[in-house]
């Protein structure tokens, strides 16, 4: 029996927990009686606010694709997995954290909640309707999928009535409430009550995932069989505000929305003003920058003197093959869009923090490069059917001829493909490899909150107010101050954060111009003890002068003693390398700790401006290397051997005086 199949007869094993199924007894944390957690003395918060680590993008069986991929953790299973427990792949194998989370968010796909465990589970009343034989009968991924695509005509707001069980999605989500509730342990590990809300007009990414403050939600979660109109959630949002429940959004993978996800217009195409943004930045303060399906900073084609903006990049709308509109997609081109709109308009529409998470199907957080999991069950369990090695391997031989067929590469910000592309991998041996876009993917990431406690309420008030920042998966921790009251704050002193926050603002913060000096950036990075040293921190800028907008990055502290060149504002190369034979890396090259005091050398007091910081460790292998080298076989040449791990600050922006 394959991995593949033994994982769908645990699905089949385990199907009677079904979504309409009675609750489960509650779930003891380590070991002790759920009505005795609260009880617990919880550590004193830190005024000065502590790093905390977490995945807010989780999915469990309660998804239907997650199921339809032979998913069937359950969301306190996830639970105990963010807390250091093993979890079981549905391809067999064990999967484990190399040191436990600090919070977690379960967010499963609101459309069809629940249903699909229902539908399967021949003890339901729902698996009793035609639409569900198919679910009944199925004994396999393969028929589960096949009998996943019968549902496709019903996931639109005209159609869904004949498929949903709105009892059924009632029930399924007061069990994810209840699980994140019995699994919330204040001062140690936080859960948050979230759903998925996956709005996708033709391919068009306009996923976001909704992520409740308190410990009670509305009793049944809004969804795109609602709408899939974004505005209509926040609007929904703003409802259930009112009746208690505070909530924020957070929209993601906007590299695969086609341009839409900050498109300079509301959904209808009329023209942007004031109470747009206002009603989306009450509703959604942050963005997901990075994650499996890859990392939606900037893009190459849009920040042409970035040497680092290719990191992570996929071309391609979600779950297609057709190419994505680069304009309107990525976060730093959006933030300098919005602060064109403050400057000329007087109100901003995407003044928001950034985070990263992994949008793991598995029910476990994606895993490191060393040790990637993918994030779709069967369907990427395993580095054959990821693409990452051949699948029949030959250990020893040398690179194989693959390479990206050509229309695949967008070559313009704007002009999509209508057409999915025949092939994505050509060249001689292109055939050995399956021909997926899965070995684009990567091993990403986690979002860090600066936080009093590592409670619900602290946590998401940081949320809240953008003092947050992503990574692509290691825990690299970074501060971001700026203000005009800073010149003679060292960036390493021990009392930085005391005499940041009393003479400037945190990331996602605002400084107010003033007539004379200019303003002066705080970064402090420290590198995760298990990942890479760091190599250089970075201050991107992007402002608008009379019309134009512009971007810049300027290295702002360099490891191994190097100095920033004042012309070309660049670390020097610090000679950190990788020995693809083995992974292991340049020895004592990087540095445990960067920290810089800058002033931006271009500076106008009548221009707008937005800043962010970016942290960059030392080279080290991408997961595709890593599984190449152990299959014996050589890494894929189309694909970068190597990356730079990184972290993104939300940004503080900058607005002349009046």
């Amino acid at each position: 029996m394959n991995a593949g199949r033994r994982g769908w007869v645990l699905a089949v094993a385990l199907v009677g927990v079904a979504a309409c199924s009675d609750a489960p007894a509650e779930t003891p944390v380590d070991g002790v009686a759920p009505e005795t957690v609260a009880a617990r003395e919880t550590p004193p918060a830190n005024p000065l606010r502590n790093a905390y680590f977490g995945d807010l993008h989780v999915h469990t069986r309660y998804s239907f694709d997650a199921f339809s991929l032979g998913t069937v953790a359950t969301p306190d299973e996830a639970y105990r997995f963010a807390r250091g427990d093993s979890l079981t792949h549905a391809s067999g194998y064990e999967m484990q954290l190399r040191e436990p989370l600090d919070f977690y968010a379960v967010t499963d796909h609101a459309m069809f909640l629940g249903m699909l465990p229902a539908m399967a589970d021949p003890t339901t009343e729902i698996s009793k309707t035609e639409l569900a034989r198919p679910f009944v009968a199925a004994r396999t991924v393969e028929e589960l999928r096949a009998a996943m695509a019968t549902l496709r005509p019903y996931m639109t707001p005209e159609t869904h009535a004949a498929a949903l069980d709105r009892d059924v999605v009632r029930s399924a989500w007061a069990e994810i409430v209840a699980a994140a509730n019995r699994n919330n342990d204040p001062g140690r590990f936080t859960t948050f009550i979230a759903y998925e809300f996956t709005s996708g007009p033709e391919s068009q990414n306009l996923h976001r995932n909704v992520v409740f403050r308190g410990d009670a939600a509305p009793d049944i979660p809004f969804s795109r069989l609602d709408s899939i109109n974004p505005e209509d959630l926040w609007r929904w949002m703003d409802r259930a505000r009112a009746d208690g429940y505070e909530a924020l959004a957070i929209p993601h993978n906007s590299n695969g929305s086609n341009g839409l996800m900050f498109k300079p217009a509301y959904f209808d195409d009329a023209p942007l003003d004031a109470a747009y943004a206002d009603l989306r930045m009450r509703n959604e303060p942050l963005v997901e920058v990075t994650q499996v399906k890859a990392t939606s900073e900037t893009h190459p084609l849009l920040s042409p003197t970035d040497e680092w903006a290719d990191f992570e990049i996929s071309t391609f709308r979600i779950a297609t093959r057709q190419i994505s509109n680069i304009s309107g997609s990525y976060a730093r081109e959006a933030l300098i869009r919005g602060i064109a709109f403050e400057a000329e308009q007087g109100f901003n529409p995407f003044r928001f923090g950034l985070v990263g998470a992994s949008d793991t199907h598995n029910g476990s957080y994606a895993g490191d490069e060393s040790d990637y999991y993918g994030k779709a069950g069967v369907v990427d369990g395993t580095p054959e059917v990821r693409g990452a090695i051949p699948l029949d391997p030959v250990a020893g031989e040398g690179p194989l001829d693959v390479r990206p067929c050509p229309d695949t590469v967008p070559t313009a910000i704007s002009g999509e493909s209508a057409e999915p592309v025949a092939k994505i991998w050509c060249g001689e041996d292109a055939d050995r490899f399956p021909d997926t876009y899965l070995s684009l993917w990567s091993a990403s990431g986690l979002t860090g909150a600066w936080a009093e406690e590592n409670t619900r309420e602290s946590i998401h008030d940081a949320f809240r107010r953008k003092e947050t920042f992503a990574t692509s998966g290691p825990r690299i921790r970074v501060r971001f101050f700026g203000g005009y009251d800073l010149g003679d704050v060292a960036a390493d002193a021990l009392d930085l954060v005391e005499r940041a926050d009393a003479g400037g603002v945190s990331m996602g913060g605002d400084i107010e111009g003033r007539a004379e000096g200019r303003p002066t950036f705080l970064v402090r990075a420290a590198r995760d003890v298990h990942g890479a040293p760091l190599q250089r921190a970075q201050i991107v800028k992007g402002w608008v002068r009379d019309g134009a907008r512009h971007e810049r990055v300027f290295d702002v502290a360099c490891s191994d003693g190097g100095a920033v060149d004042p012309v070309t504002h660049r670390c020097p190369d610090n000679g950190a390398g990788v020995n693809l034979a083995d992974c292991s890396v340049t020895e004592d090259v990087g540095a445990a700790q960067l920290a810089a005091s800058w002033q931006d050398p271009t500076f106008d007091p009548a221009v707008h401006a937005v800043y962010y910081a970016r942290v960059l460790e030392n080279p080290t292998c991408r997961w595709s290397t890593w599984e190449a080298l152990r299959a014996g076989v050589a890494p894929r040449p189309d694909h970068p051997a190597t990356l730079q791990e990184r972290a993104w600050t939300s940004p503080i922006w900058y607005a002349p005086a009046n």
